[in-house]
């Protein structure tokens, strides 16, 4: 009887702890699926910040990052005529609008392989070169500008007049390199940039201009018509030709 009783007891005893060791290892694994969960999403946030081989380098070794490439190619895109259409607008509708465009835009960087930078307003920026260098750096981003344009001029996104892009693009030396520690960011900076984004401004509605840089690394292989010399405050005189499109390659012989 009391070796029955006792043999009882430590089966309950066994079958109680079994529970518990069960219960236990289950509430693991669920807390484990829901970090590996947890650490997908946060490194896919990580991703929509900073390209994937800077956020590796970040998590890696954390601390400063700058690099110097000595060939990129940069290009800046303004909406000409968004400031009085969007006072005519409602939020949701130049939100709308924006978000379109932007988002085609942004396929296009992932077509090309190419690095969004920023928008600002509705101002876009996309850099080339960096932080993957590339020999066809220029020819790319001249291939996205192409058809930038070609979808804004003819998707009809809004009936109203005088709606259309400015782009400039330049090619030289610059420095990439991650800054903040809340909100990171990856930026680009130089004379380059600067004057990358000069060539937007002083550029026309619906027209690519590009330095004389770029215009180099372009002849062979795209049709440029010569704009003529601007005076480009910061920088001075610079040498400007329009991006007009792509030479159809020779057949093969």
């Amino acid at each position: 009887m009391l070796t029955a009783f006792f043999t009882l007891n430590l089966g309950v005893v066994t079958g109680i702890t079994f529970i518990l060791l069960s219960y236990s290892i289950r509430k693991r694994d669920e807390a484990m699926s829901l970090l590996r969960l947890e650490q997908a999403r946060s490194e896919s946030l990580l991703l929509n910040i900073l390209p994937r081989e800077i956020a590796q380098s970040l998590k890696e070794q954390p601390g400063t990052i700058a690099q110097r490439f000595e060939q990129a190619s940069v290009l800046f895109a303004d909406m000409v005529g968004f400031t009085p259409l969007s006072a005519q607008m409602t939020p949701e509708e130049m939100v709308e609008l924006l978000n379109t465009i932007y988002s085609f835009y942004d396929s296009l960087t992932e077509k090309y392989g190419l690095e969004k930078i920023r928008t600002i307003g509705d101002n876009y920026m996309v850099a080339s070169g960096v932080p993957r260098p590339r020999p066809d750096h220029a020819q790319a981003l001249a291939r996205m500008a192409l058809e930038m344009c070609d979808y804004f001029s003819g998707s009809g996104l809004h009936p109203k007049e005088g709606l259309s892009f400015r782009i400039g693009i330049n090619s030289g030396p610059l420095v990439a390199g991650v800054i903040g520690h809340k909100k990171f960011q990856y930026d680009i900076w130089g004379p380059t940039v600067n004057t990358a984004s000069r060539m937007e401004s002083h550029g026309l509605p619906g027209k690519i201009q590009i330095t004389q840089a770029t215009y180099e690394l372009l002849n062979d292989e795209f049709i440029c018509e010569p704009r003529g010399t601007l005076e480009v405050k910061g920088v001075g005189e610079v040498e400007t030709w329009f991006l007009v499109g792509e030479r159809e390659a020779l057949p093969a012989v």
